[in-house]
């Protein structure tokens, strides 16, 4: 829901809409939620569901993840960055739950600057900067190319969709993917510049990423196209909530080809 409401977001700026105020990050998106009726409640919902992704994503640390090379380091340390990650984005919930409506927000510009220059006082800080920076473009790389080469897919039960609802699914991932992968290394670019500088206000958040993507000769069509991108990734995600691998499934199929050829 969180990357649906970006994308919309988005899509309004690069049609020349204000997005009513808010900017096209994760906090534009609480604060649209917020808004709504019963928007307290939906707040609450949201609380559960990013709970449950933290707890998830958690236990594929702990026990690993469910797929072929799921118990690698590497894996697991990329599932405690993303525990650590739905935690921290739950608690900023939560505290906008609790004060209610559209407020108790910051914008992600604004917390994204001032993280990035409380850190860059530390000492080496610049260094830890530029090695973040440099991390998120390579995660956005990386993004990029396991989604044009469908590495996703390994993640999904594809033989329980059809053949046109599994190319729907593809579509969805590979175009959803990309847009992520590639707004997460141009990010991580601003990053790197702000270590390189010196100079904290080189950071941006979400919303000031994908705002300067309108500031390319190609104008607004690049940040239109970014946004649609996020919103398909969107989408996809709710079709990875449906047919996303788990244990017993995969426990369940095998029994069912142990007695097939038993």
């Amino acid at each position: 829901m969180i990357y649906v409401l970006v994308g919309l977001l988005a899509v309004r700026i690069g049609f020349g809409g204000d997005s009513g105020g808010k900017e096209a990050d994760r906090s534009g998106a609480v604060r649209a939620i917020g808004e709504q009726p019963f928007g307290r409640v939906l707040l609450w919902a949201l609380v559960v569901g990013l709970a449950a992704m933290a707890l998830w994503r958690l236990s594929e640390a702990v026990f690993g993840q469910a797929t072929a090379g799921g118990d690698k380091w590497t894996r697991r340390l990329g599932s405690l960055g993303l525990a650590v990650f739905y935690t921290v984005v739950c608690i900023g919930v939560v505290q906008t739950a609790l004060v209610g409506g559209s407020a108790g927000t910051r914008p992600g510009d604004e917390s994204s600057k001032e993280y990035t220059e409380r850190v860059l006082t530390w000492p080496l800080g610049r260094v830890l900067v530029g090695v973040f920076g440099a991390v998120l473009v390579i995660v956005g790389v990386v993004i990029v190319v396991r989604s044009l080469l469908r590495k996703f897919e390994a993640n999904l039960r594809t033989g329980q969709m059809s053949l046109t609802t599994r190319r729907i699914v593809a579509g969805l991932g590979i175009v959803g993917g990309v847009a992520c992968g590639v707004v997460a290394a141009v990010t991580g670019l601003f990053v790197l510049l702000a270590a390189v500088r010196f100079d904290a206000n080189q950071a941006k958040g979400l919303d000031e990423t994908l705002r300067s993507f309108a500031a390319t000769p190609v104008g607004p069509v690049l940040l239109i196209a970014a946004a649609l991108g996020l919103l398909l990734f969107g989408l996809y995600s709710f079709c990875e909530a449906r047919w996303r691998k788990a244990p017993e499934h995969d426990a369940s199929a095998e029994q069912a080809t142990s007695r097939r050829t038993g």
